[in-house]
C-alpha cells in the first residue's frame, strides 16, 4: 500500500467543487484500486506553497450520494500518490445554539451512526484492530485551529461531530437527542472516511463549515440541501484562505504518532 508517484509528503485535500481553483499547475490523474475507482481523478498541483493531491469526495455532478461514496478506493488511492496527510473539508449542521451558520469547526471527537457502509481494509481473511480513541491528527488539528485565527476566521477548537447515514437529513427529534448528548455538529462523510485513514496510518485533519443549524435547534422547516448549498457557497473563500494558512504552517515531516497507529494484520 506504500507505492508512491508523486512528491514525497504531498498533502491530500478532500473536499468539494467549489475547491478545484486552489491549485496552480493542475493535472489530473486517474487511479484503480483494489476497492474500484476513486470518486473521479485525482488532481495534483501547489497551493499554499506545499505539493497538493485534489479528490473531489462526492464526484464532480456531485454523483456519489454520502452513503455510496467510494471511501476505501478514495483513501488508498490518495495513499498511492505519496500522501501521508489528508485535510477533509466538509459541510455540516450544527447542534448547538451558540454555533451559528457560517462557523468553522475543528472537531476532536466522532460518533458513527451510520450503517451498512464498507469501513475497513481489514475485512478478512487477516484480523487487525485500529486505536481509534482520538480519531484526528492532534498536531495538524492544533495547526488548523491556529491556521483559521491567523485568517481572521477563529475557529471552534474541538467538539463531537456525529456522522449521519444520510443522504436525508436528520428528523427533529434525532437531532434533539444529539444536541442532548452534547454532540456539537452533525454530517453525512467523516466516517468511514476518518478510520480508514487511520488504518492507512494517514494523518487525518478536519475542517468542518457549519452551513445551517440542524433541525432540532430551533424552530423552521428543516434542513435544505439548497441551504446547505448557498452557506457552504458564501463562505468558500474563506475556507480557501484557511486552507492556504494550513498548507503553509503544516511542517514538513509530520511530528504525531498517526503512521504508528496503523494496524498490522494478525
Amino acid at each position: 500500500m506504500n507505492q508512491s508517484t508523486s512528491p514525497h509528503g504531498a498533502i491530500g485535500v478532500i473536499g468539494g467543487s467549489g475547491l478545484y481553483s486552489l491549485l496552480g499547475d493542475a493535472r489530473e490523474t486517474t487511479r484503480e484500486t483494489p476497492y474500484g475507482a476513486p470518486s473521479d481523478a485525482l488532481t495534483t498541483g501547489t497551493f499554499g506553497g506545499r505539493d497538493v493531491v485534489f479528490l473531489p469526495r462526492h464526484g464532480r455532478g456531485h454523483l456519489h450520494p454520502p452513503h455510496k461514496v467510494p471511501y476505501r478506493a478514495n483513501l488508498y488511492a490518495l495513499q498511492t500518490m505519496g500522501v501521508r496527510r489528508v485535510i477533509g473539508v466538509g459541510a455540516v449542521g450544527s447542534l448547538r445554539a451558540d454555533v451559528a451558520p457560517g462557523s468553522l469547526v475543528v472537531p476532536d471527537q466522532l460518533v458513527d451512526r451510520t450503517t451498512g457502509r464498507e469501513q475497513t481494509y481489514f475485512d478478512g481473511p487477516g484480523v487487525a484492530h485500529a486505536t481509534f480513541a482520538d480519531p484526528y491528527c492532534p498536531e495538524g488539528r492544533r495547526d488548523a485551529v491556529k491556521a483559521a485565527a491567523a485568517t481572521g476566521w477563529p475557529a471552534l477548537d474541538g467538539g463531537t461531530q456525529v456522522v449521519i447515514q444520510g443522504p436525508r437529513f436528520s428528523t427533529r427529534a434525532e437531532s434533539q437527542w444529539y444536541s442532548a448528548q452534547g454532540w456539537s455538529i452533525v454530517g453525512m462523510t467523516a466516517h468511514p472516511e476518518v478510520v480508514l485513514a487511520r488504518e492507512l496510518g494517514l494523518c487525518y485533519i478536519p475542517l468542518c463549515l457549519v452551513t445551517d443549524y440542524d433541525a432540532g435547534v430551533e424552530a423552521g422547516g428543516g434542513v435544505t440541501h439548497q441551504e446547505v448549498l448557498a452557506n457552504f457557497a458564501r463562505n468558500v473563500d474563506r475556507l480557501r484562505d484557511v486552507l492556504a494558512a494550513l498548507l503553509s504552517a503544516l511542517p514538513a515531516e509530520p511530528g504525531c504518532d498517526c503512521a504508528s497507529l496503523r494496524p498490522q494484520p494478525m
